[in-house]
């Protein structure tokens, strides 16, 4: 056998970086942050630093994906945790910033519907043997701007000094980001076929081997 056909290919990301990663760590942390937004949101009653908080977690997504590719500490655990942490961050975060009442209610039940619909979408494809689904760059991009969108919706509730013009950026930020994440949902669904067509053909495949 040639061992250097199972050597990993210099500048590419290791699929097997364990568990324990800077990434993945990044991304707990992001998780455990969820209860302190809520916890400054509702208990202090302090917007701003709330909205600050959920930007830093936003900003987040970013880092650990840059680290995962960089330090090649890709890892089955971080594809399934990183979207999960995706999510959870919208419906926390927008779903705390619409009960506390700084978005627009159609805006943000628009983005908690899109979601819900879409994380369900993936578990039941999972369920039914499809394969995995990567991330488009529509979907990307969509998410990157409303995690600016939603901190920007609620400092322009806060008593920041910039919150007038925090309002007017949300809307930048949102509109864009929404019609975007929106055009992915619907590019999900020719994906999702295939995925799924794709993942029955390769289990049949092994079946037949076996």
């Amino acid at each position: 056998m040639d061992d250097a056909a199972d050597a990993p290919t210099a500048g590419r990301p290791r699929e097997d970086a364990g568990l324990l990663t800077l990434p993945n760590l990044i991304t707990i942390v992001r998780l455990a942050c969820l209860p302190l937004f809520l916890w400054l949101l509702f208990a202090r009653d302090n917007r701003a630093a709330a909205a600050w908080l959920l930007a830093g977690l936003g900003i987040t997504d970013w880092v650990d994906g840059y680290l995962a590719r960089h330090l090649h500490q890709t890892s089955e655990l971080g594809k399934v945790l990183d979207p999960v942490a995706d999510r959870l961050l919208f419906f926390v975060g927008a779903g705390g910033i619409l009960i506390d009442g700084s978005v627009p209610t159609w805006f943000a039940l628009v983005v908690l519907v899109r979601e819900g619909l879409v994380g369900g979408a993936t578990l039941v494809l999972a369920a039914l043997g499809a394969r995995r689904i990567d991330v488009t760059w529509f979907g990307k991009a969509g998410t990157f701007m409303l995690m600016i969108a939603f901190p920007l919706f609620l400092a322009g509730e806060s008593t920041l000094s910039w919150a007038d013009t925090g309002a007017v950026l949300a809307w930048v930020a949102g509109i864009p980001g929404l019609a975007l994440s929106l055009f992915a949902a619907v590019l999900y669904v020719p994906l999702a076929r295939r995925a799924l067509a794709e993942g029955r053909a390769e289990r049949g495949t092994a079946g037949d081997a076996s």
